[in-house]
């Protein structure tokens, strides 16, 4: 299993032993956090104008030597319960990992990519509110002395939402997770149908490039 490394940050630039002790156990609960192998955790830092305290780790999925997919995920917290938030927590994340070429054209790529952050969530059992989010899916052809790439398809979640609870480490697996199945691999624990109105449930992993994505 791997295990969470990540940099804090607040407004006033002092040490994270200053923060509300909520803060503090929120990261103490996200740095102790195990999750699947494949999972490759470093340290990230932490965004300060986002929240008066801030948490950030990067991630990338690895399976034998190749990077598959990748994401950051930063945890905010303002005391102010700030009325867009629903809550003093927010869980921001990007996630992207290249597909298969012939994706590109798949009206149902992007609800598809949506669920599979829900589906991750709820596998986890981790309770969230007010979700906003985006998919964008790019697909890149290759001309002159960079022809010899190929055509590539990349899609790219970025995502938010409140914890509806305090189990973080459970909202960090779910991350993972959603990192895992845009990479193609198969979820660790089944997902069951998704409750939020209008969303996909039960919905096959759609297969991922195994390779790394091209450099630019």
């Amino acid at each position: 299993m791997a295990a969470v490394g990540g940099q804090s940050a607040q407004g006033g630039g002092t040490g994270r032993e200053s923060a509300p002790i909520e803060f503090r156990d929120a990261v103490e609960a996200l740095t102790g956090a195990r999750l699947r192998p494949e999972v490759r955790l470093s340290p990230q830092p932490a965004p300060r104008r986002l929240a008066p305290y801030t948490f950030a780790i990067a991630a990338s999925i690895e399976v034998d030597g190749e990077e598959l997919a990748d994401g950051t995920l930063v945890l905010l917290h303002d005391p102010s319960a700030p009325e867009a938030w629903n809550g003093d927590f927010r869980v921001v994340t990007m996630s992207r990992a290249e597909l298969e070429p012939e994706m590109a054209g798949d009206p149902l790529l992007s609800e598809v990519g949506w669920s599979w952050l829900l589906d991750a969530l709820q596998a986890q059992a981790a309770g969230y509110a007010e979700p906003s989010g985006t998919v964008t899916r790019c697909h890149s052809q290759y001309f002159g002395a960079l022809a010899e790439r190929g055509a590539s398809t990349e899609i790219e979640l970025r995502a938010s939402w409140t914890p509806a609870d305090r189990r973080f480490e459970r909202h960090l697996a779910a991350w993972a997770d959603l990192l895992c199945v845009c990479a193609g691999l198969p979820p660790t624990t089944p997902a069951p149908p998704v409750a939020e109105p209008g969303a996909l449930g039960g919905v096959v992993p759609m297969p991922a490039r195994r390779r790394p994505r091209n450099s630019h």
